[in-house]
């Protein structure tokens, strides 16, 4: 019987202080539900965990960049709509005021007071903006995000377009995009009667034979009137067709958007799920390991004591 070295007591003390450290990391990883709660325990893992993690928010302002996306050529649209009807009833004044004789010179002039509202009203309506953006482009895109010189034009070559493009992707400006128009709508709006599908630059009032139907009465511009001479229906069946055009270019953008809105929730929840499977804890697992090293150490605790009492017995033997 040795007293100056109990080795009994030195190896449960090991014992307790290892499933004490056990116990302490089942409990952490059962409160935090994380598989991993130390970068010492698997840095490999915890990397790949932490870069799915940064994966998934860029994937979640990319989602709402394509949210933004949709509000904008689903208001664009809307605008389109209101020009198409717009140019509607300007054929219909077209139609009531030159084409039925017993309108007189009065009922003419009225139907031209109304004309010319309309078409300031269609420059109004090309200014409309979306969050300060406009919804529609007068000049081609300067590559910063602002507008040139040279003006945009319908049906014109991809130089004369002015998109905006949308991110799909975590990777940002390197991954995958969707280019949304700002539609040239004044230049679908100005027609050569001589020439009609011809694409024509922006340019209100008549000027030949091609017409603006639009006026911007802050530059002093004039209106073009009902009886102007080469003022077809065939303007306004164009131009309405050009509209058509334009609403179809907007429709094709929302689509794309869509079809990237279900792909990056799609990809988020696959990402997550990856995520889960790398990160999450299986509770049914640790709550065994929690109740077997609870045993342990309570056990671990009780044999550090029972050795500390064998001390008692060389004490007896000293009496």
């Amino acid at each position: 019987l040795t007293i100056s070295n109990n080795s009994a007591v030195a190896s449960a003390s090991y014992y307790l202080d290892k499933n004490q450290k056990h116990l302490q990391d089942s409990i952490k990883r059962l409160a935090s539900g994380k598989k991993i709660v130390g970068a010492n325990e698997d840095p490999g893992t915890l990397s790949v965990a932490m870069k799915l993690n940064a994966a998934v928010n860029r994937l979640s302002g990319a989602k709402n960049n394509v949210q933004n996306g949709i509000s904008f050529v689903e208001i664009q649209d809307g605008v389109l709509e209101t020009v198409g009807r717009i140019v509607g009833r300007m054929a219909e004044l077209k139609g009531m005021a030159t084409q039925d004789p017993l309108k007189s010179s009065q009922d003419v002039e009225s139907y031209n007071n109304e004309f010319a509202d309309l078409q300031k009203q269609l420059f109004d309506v090309s200014k409309t903006t979306f969050n300060g953006v406009s919804l529609f482009a007068n000049f081609v895109s300067d590559g910063n995000g602002g507008s040139g010189t040279t003006q945009t034009q319908f049906k014109g070559s991809d130089s004369l377009d002015h998109t905006i493009d949308i991110f799909t992707s975590s990777e940002g400006s390197s991954g995958t995009k969707v280019s949304l128009y700002k539609s040239a709508l004044l230049s679908a709006l100005t027609i050569d009667a001589s020439d009609l599908t011809t694409a024509q630059d922006s340019a209100a009032g008549a000027s030949g034979t091609t017409f603006g139907l639009f006026l911007d009465s802050s530059a002093g511009g004039t209106a073009i009137t009902l009886n102007a001479t080469g003022l077809s229906m065939g303007v306004f069946e164009q131009a309405v067709s050009n509209i058509a055009y334009l609403r179809a270019q907007s429709g094709g953008g929302m689509s794309r958007l869509s079809f990237a809105a279900d792909s990056i929730s799609s990809m988020e929840t696959n990402l997550r799920a990856a995520i889960g499977r790398i990160e999450d804890v299986d509770i049914a697992a640790e709550s065994a390991n929690l109740a077997k090293y609870s045993i342990l150490t309570q056990a671990s605790a009780a044999m550090v004591a029972q050795a500390n009492n064998s001390n008692d017995l060389a004490l007896m033997l000293l009496r």
